[in-house]
């Protein structure tokens, strides 16, 4: 089992940053490939982002490329989202999650936190 608790999230202007952080416990973090999905209200729960177990490769949702950058630290068992340029319609709960592979479905992905709220407003 691995466990997973997101944290950074809040209301921000647009055009603001917040960088998410999420804390894995558990199984050996680095086992894991790790991703993050969000999830707006009416709306079906949407990649974001993913990283490789060792953290060097990364793929991200074409609507967060070169505004998101995720990052992992191994040592500090956590997975990072760094969120800048930040639209209204990244208004979202936002999920870590960890799976065996990189992925951009969320079933690919065994083990989920339960999410951190980001609200941008204008």
């Amino acid at each position: 089992q691995v466990q997973l608790v997101e944290s950074g999230g809040g209301l921000v202007q647009a055009g603001g940053s917040l960088r998410l952080s999420c804390a894995a416990s558990g199984r050996t973090f680095s086992d894991y490939a790790m991703g993050w999905f969000r999830q707006a209200p009416g709306k079906e729960r949407e990649f974001v982002a993913t990283i490789s177990r060792s953290g060097d490769s990364t793929y991200d949702a074409d609507s967060v490329k070169g505004r998101f950058t995720i990052s992992r630290d191994n040592a500090k068992n956590s997975v990072y989202l760094q969120m800048n340029s930040l639209k209204l319609e990244d208004t979202a709960v936002y999920y870590c999650a960890a799976g065996p592979v990189m992925a951009t479905r969320r079933g690919s992905y065994a083990y989920w936190g339960r999410g951190t709220q980001v609200t941008v407003s204008s």
